[in-house]
């Protein structure tokens, strides 16, 4: 954190994906505990492209080639989804620490080949999941950790997404196959756990991609029992068929404040204060920048790119999108190594977090049967793994 003395220890990293990987080159850069040591993408033109932009010295066209280099201590993922997993399980198996934008896996069974992973080689996962380091989540945290919210009651969100004209690979994607952005928070504010889903899909979407994916709803809404305690969730995702501009979002109710994310985007949350007269309860409030928390050097990253000023590459990066948490998601996977501490969310949390999703599909296939999360994805169960 700013203000603290800070190792003086070097992370070697390499991201492999560059288009949206190409953000955090220059977090990597500048961050005084990492070394941006190594780009992977196997398009050798884009590669050349974003290696001499950057001036990154060291590239690869072959990600099996590039686990070789005994000089890399971590891997930041950033390829399609349906690689994330496999190419994880390839770093970990080479000794090195990993980390991948979300989802962590596609199915429950990748999901558990990384836990075990983890456990047998030591190394680190972290899943990068900006909600979790967005201005806004931090926010919605610091309420709730400094008691103003009071005791949670009820926890709901939403990640609305119109996926047409997106590569084929997306084309029929099950909703909830994809919903960390949803997902994480509703854990994340009070650092619970998951402990069973009930699912119903709502709505149709086009025929010619219901069979890509088995998947023939346009909506899927889930609720998520809290593992012991009180509390649920609610959350709905949507990738084709519905009318809406897109939306992640948080509503957290509390006891004493409740705070709920704007309808559109562009404009202020709302706080909601209890015990003031019906008129005054709710009230528009800005939300804070968290660039304190950063080393100085990546702080300006939380509200402006990191491409030059005359915006020429543009499609490098997407500037200080996903709530400017780019750099605290950088920050915090590289001071994880650096301090050997757990990243957030590790592979126990991610793995919750990304079965809630996977296993929501399989209950609204089954018309909302509840379905528990496995056993390898609870806390108290880590060294477990079989």
């Amino acid at each position: 954190m700013e203000g603290n003395k800070m190792s003086d220890k070097k992370i070697n990293i390499a991201i492999v994906g560059l288009s949206f990987g190409a953000e955090f080159i220059p977090l990597y850069q500048k961050h005084p505990n990492a070394n941006m040591y190594a780009i992977c993408q196997r398009n050798e033109d884009k590669l050349n492209e974003v290696g001499d932009y950057f001036n990154v010295e060291k590239r690869f066209t072959s990600y099996d080639e590039l686990l070789e280099d005994p000089e890399i201590d971590a891997v930041h993922i950033n390829t399609p989804v349906a690689s994330h997993a496999p190419q994880v399980c390839a770093t970990l198996e080479a000794g090195k620490h990993a980390a991948s934008t979300i989802p962590m896996a596609t199915t429950v069974e990748e999901c558990e080949a990384i836990v075990k992973l983890v456990e047998e080689t030591g190394l680190k996962y972290c899943m990068m999941e900006t909600v979790l380091y967005s201005r806004e989540f931090l926010y919605a945290k610091e309420l709730y950790d400094t008691g103003e919210l009071g005791k949670i009651q009820f926890i709901q969100g939403s990640h609305v997404q119109d996926m047409e004209g997106w590569p084929d690979y997306w084309e029929g994607f099950p909703p909830m196959h994809n919903a960390t952005h949803c997902v994480s928070p509703m854990l994340g504010i009070t650092g619970d756990e998951a402990e069973y889903v009930s699912c119903f899909g709502s709505g149709t979407i086009e025929e010619a991609y219901i069979a890509k994916y088995n998947s023939p709803f346009s909506i899927e809404s889930t609720h998520i029992k809290f593992r012991n305690s009180d509390l649920s969730a609610r959350v709905y995702r949507s990738l084709y068929g519905v009318a809406r501009q897109y939306r992640e979002s948080l509503d957290v109710y509390g006891s004493k404040k409740a705070l709920e994310w704007p309808l559109v985007e562009g404009e202020d949350h709302v706080l909601h204060t209890r015990g003031k007269p019906e008129p005054e309860i709710a009230q528009r409030v800005k939300v804070p920048d968290y660039a304190h928390l950063l080393p100085k050097e990546i702080q300006q990253y939380t509200t402006k790119g990191v491409y030059d000023d005359d915006n020429t590459h543009l499609s490098f990066a997407q500037g200080a999108g996903h709530g400017g948490s780019h750099p605290h998601l950088a920050h915090q996977f590289i001071m994880a190594l650096v301090e050997d501490k757990q990243p957030y969310p590790n592979a126990i949390e991610a793995a919750n977090i990304t079965c809630v999703g996977i296993l929501a599909h399989e209950s609204a296939l089954r018309g909302g049967e509840i379905i528990k999360l496995p056993e390898f994805t609870l806390k108290e169960n880590a060294g477990k793994a079989s």
